[in-house]
């Protein structure tokens, strides 16, 4: 049979036209030449229809096209591509539409403008606002936070808050931080995640956690609350040592209310609650670390020198184990010397 567009003869595809002649009359995809995409200031984060967005510009325009653009619904097993570069106007895009009409693939493509409209997203607008509906307050129990813990603490606390965020908590962010009676406050945006992080370092540190409410007005006819969780530290942490009875300790972890120790005597493992370290004396570890230099060992004790002093001691093995290092860990705690429990496996 022959075309009736273009008069060669082969397959009639529809309308007594070839597949060639039929796809020069008919379009199976149209949309604008130019989309404006709300785009914040200061996150980067984009607007799709009346959400907020952190996902790539990629996939967000591929959103918008679908949205936007008219497909004919006879195009079965639709595709959307993009090729993208910016300019001074936006970002000059080449999409292109796929799909099958009939088992035939058809390719159409499509030059769009997308202007990048800059403003600033809610949570934007929240965080530079000091919008707050949690307080997590991190204080020590007879003791003034390090500075060295401080940042520790800091830095867990503004991980997990992104670790969160990027698993698509958008409305969670860090309105503020400040440090206050020897301790650090944590303004959240989210008071559902308030405790939540709370919780999370009381299983690395230990402590109580105390929580109060503070109503703050009215939203959507209802009560709004501001939620204030305060985790007071104990006294001892991971690192140090302590002394129960007549045996010395170290702290080697520490999860929830349980605090896990090896006896400095024997390297044997063992396990406390909190509450039964409130009132013994506690020896913060980086004071009593100290380095000697290895002289000689038997089966049962080895013979050490202080590199400053050249004194030499004998200190006693908590079990028949071999030094091969030079220098060796010793804790020094009043008139006891022990050696350090490098070679147990610590707890996690």
């Amino acid at each position: 049979m022959f075309c009736v567009e273009c008069g060669r003869e082969g397959p009639i595809f529809r309308e007594g036209a070839c597949l060639d002649c039929y796809l020069k009359t008919h379009k199976f995809s149209k949309g604008p030449a130019t989309i404006d995409l709300p785009t914040c200031a200061h996150c980067s984060s984009y607007k799709y229809k009346n959400t907020w967005t952190s996902d790539l510009f990629g996939e967000t325009l591929r959103r918008l096209v679908k949205n936007t653009f008219q497909i004919s619904k006879e195009l079965k097993k639709i595709d959307i591509n993009t090729e993208c570069k910016e300019t001074k106007e936006g970002m000059a895009c080449k999409v292109i539409i796929s799909g099958y009409l009939d088992d035939l693939e058809i390719n159409e493509e499509h030059e769009i403008l997308v202007r990048m409209k800059k403003t600033v997203c809610e949570v934007c607008s929240k965080r530079f606002g000091g919008y707050h509906e949690a307080i997590v307050q991190i204080r020590a129990d007879k003791i003034k936070l390090s500075k060295a813990k401080l940042d520790i603490i800091r830095s867990t606390i503004e991980n997990l808050v992104e670790n969160l965020r990027s698993n698509g908590n958008r409305n969670l962010f860090i309105t503020d931080i400040s440090e206050e009676h020897g301790g650090i406050n944590f303004y959240l945006s989210d008071k559902n995640f308030g405790h939540a992080i709370a919780k999370k370092i009381q299983e690395q540190y230990g402590g109580n956690i105390k929580q109060s409410s503070k109503n703050i007005g009215m939203k959507d006819s209802r009560q709004v609350y501001r939620m204030t969780y305060l985790l007071r530290l104990p006294e001892h942490q991971k690192g140090d040592f302590f002394s129960y009875g007549d045996s010395f300790f170290y702290i080697s972890s520490i999860s929830g209310d349980k605090v896990h120790v090896i006896d400095l005597s024997s390297w044997v493992k063992g396990v406390f609650d909190e509450k039964s370290l409130r009132k013994v004396h506690i020896f913060e570890g980086k004071e009593h670390l100290g380095e000697m230099i290895l002289v000689s060992q038997s089966k049962d004790e080895i013979q050490a020198m202080n590199s400053k002093s050249y004194e030499i001691k004998v200190i006693r093995k908590p079990k028949p184990i071999s030094f091969t290092s030079e220098k060796i860990r010793v804790v020094i705690i009043k008139d006891h010397i022990f050696l350090f429990p490098e070679k147990v496996k610590m707890d996690i």
